[in-house]
């Protein structure tokens, strides 16, 4: 099936859409590009706060970051789910729907995402189910890498199982640069090989957050911290392999005064810059020069 192009459709810095940020993101605030939400938790809201989501989507372009599709599950995938979230695509406009490399259903919800054991029957079995949902949905959608603690298969390495999949599904990339730094420190691999392996023809958008580290080796993705330095590191180094890249802060609770958050995201606007200059500078030197791929409309 010939589906919608949709990669292209962001730049610059976005922010994941919290109800928590809602007066802040009223403002409009010039750092923000473009916005982030989970449908599950705008499909069904209306009265006043449905007003309000409606009237900043009218000035933000909108991704949409799903929770609960579990693409690794065991259970049938929820059609009449699905229904709801293409209406709501639809009805928003919504440049790009995506979804987590992971699961959240067994017998009932799970309410976490679990890691999907990298095998080649797995891989299958994934592939399938996404080639479903963008059949359903009548357009490409993207898969994110997912952080994990504990190790299910030595089958595949993790970058293997991401790489097959996008490629079997043809479907794009959500690159989330903090899970390549947590699950390099909790499974012992090099974030940076990890990066400039990725396919980046079909890498949409990437996620960077905060994380929470328990032990010497064992971080947890919370969404919930500021950034460190090995992870603004791996941002640079993803621009510079990669190309400059729409590039979406999240943050999910224990929110900071909303000044840090858009000081973090200057933080991105400034790699970025930094990137964009560097390859102006090398296409002025080589006409010829093709390495880096940039996201520009």
């Amino acid at each position: 099936m010939n589906r919608p192009e949709r990669r292209s459709a962001l730049s610059g810095c976005g922010l994941g859409l919290r109800r928590g940020l809602l007066g802040h993101l009223e403002k409009h605030p010039a750092e923000i590009a473009f916005l982030e939400a989970a449908p599950e938790n705008w499909i069904n809201v209306g009265g006043p706060l449905g007003e309000r989501f409606s009237r900043l989507i009218e000035t933000y372009p909108l991704v949409c970051h799903g929770l609960s599709l579990s693409l690794g599950g065991p259970t049938p995938l929820d059609f009449k789910f699905l229904q709801k979230v293409k209406n709501f695509l639809h009805r928003y406009k919504v440049r790009l729907y995506s979804e987590h490399l992971s699961y959240c259903t067994g017998n009932g919800h799970l309410y976490d995402l679990m890691p999907i054991p990298f095998t080649e029957e797995a891989a299958r079995y994934v592939t399938r189910r996404i080639v479903q949902v963008q059949d359903f949905l009548e357009q490409k959608i993207a898969v994110e890498n997912a952080s994990a603690y504990v190790a299910l298969s030595n089958e595949m390495s993790e970058l293997e199982f991401v790489k097959t999949v996008a490629e079997e599904a043809d479907c794009y990339l959500l690159l989330d640069v903090n899970n390549v730094y947590v699950n390099s420190v909790n499974f012992d691999f090099d974030p940076v090989a990890y990066i400039e392996a990725l396919p980046k023809e079909r890498i949409a958008y990437c996620h960077v957050a905060g994380h929470s580290r328990e032990d010497d080796n064992l971080i947890v993705d919370t969404h919930g911290a500021g950034i460190i330095k090995p992870v603004w590191q791996l941002l640079d180094t993803t621009y510079r392999q990669l190309g400059v890249i729409p590039t979406l802060l999240e943050r999910d609770f224990n929110f900071p005064p909303f000044q840090d958050l858009l000081d973090e995201l200057r933080t991105i606007s400034r790699y970025q810059k930094k990137h964009l200059r560097q390859h102006q500078n090398r296409l002025s030197e080589n006409p010829e020069f093709t390495a880096t791929t940039i996201h520009t409309s």
